[in-house]
């Protein structure tokens, strides 16, 4: 290491301060991390790329500063899709140091792995006070039942106003509306349990009625349309 001719001609002055890093909260314990290993944690981040086309949400469960899980999941520019599949790949059994400077192919995911890893760094990961954290796998819980991402589609104008299309419940079949044309309610089909249905070997038009539901007052509607036609 070279030291410039005014260093070098320095007298040595003890350093006195022998204070650490601060502890921070991961998996029940507090940490003094000072090396990668000394990380763990599950939690969530989430990126967007520059022209804001499209948005990542990323979950990282990282053990003794390992990826064990990923879940990589996108809205909005449909060349996403690609590239997080091959996020899914160049993820897991990577430091969380290496995955920051790895290219993640799309902007928005490498964004997403910025915020991810500045909540995990700084003990604000979802398990910080979880005794043990949680297994691999507990990332799939965020996608709930026939393991599909949540995701909230709507659309309104001045002129014909809402459209419900995408609910938490599912995919939105028909709005219902009042004798004011205002929605009450809607008819959902949950598009990731009629799929389970069907690999099960349900006929099609039975596991769509067992996958469909309603939400509200849909009943009582006096008028029902479809929300993409209607």
């Amino acid at each position: 290491m070279q030291h410039t001719h005014e260093v070098e001609q320095m007298c040595v002055v003890a350093k006195g301060a022998k204070n650490g890093p601060a502890p921070i909260p991961q998996e029940g314990k507090w940490t003094q991390v000072k090396e990668i290993k000394d990380i763990s944690g599950l939690t969530h981040g989430v990126g967007w790329c520059a022209p804001q086309q499209g948005a990542c949400k990323l979950t990282l469960n990282v053990k003794n500063g390992i990826i064990e899980e990923a879940l990589v999941e996108t809205i909005g520019c449909t060349g996403m899709t690609h590239s997080a599949a091959m996020a899914a790949e160049i993820l897991p059994n990577k430091t969380i140091l290496e995955a920051l400077n790895s290219d993640l192919v799309c902007d928005a995911i490498n964004v997403a792995m910025r915020e991810i890893f500045l909540q995990i760094v700084y003990g604000r990961t979802q398990t910080a006070f979880s005794e043990g954290g949680l297994p691999i796998g507990a990332g799939l819980e965020d996608l709930g039942k026939g393991l599909r991402s949540v995701i909230a589609t709507m659309y309104g104008t001045r002129k014909k106003g809402p459209r419900y299309l995408e609910m938490a419940e599912g995919y939105v079949t028909e709005i219902g509306l009042d004798s004011d044309n205002e929605i009450i309610g809607y008819k959902f089909v949950q598009l990731g349990v009629m799929m389970d249905n069907i690999s099960k070997g349900t006929d099609a038009a039975s596991a769509l009625t067992k996958a469909t539901g309603t939400y509200g007052r849909f009943a009582e509607a006096v008028k029902t349309i479809n929300p993409r036609k209607g």
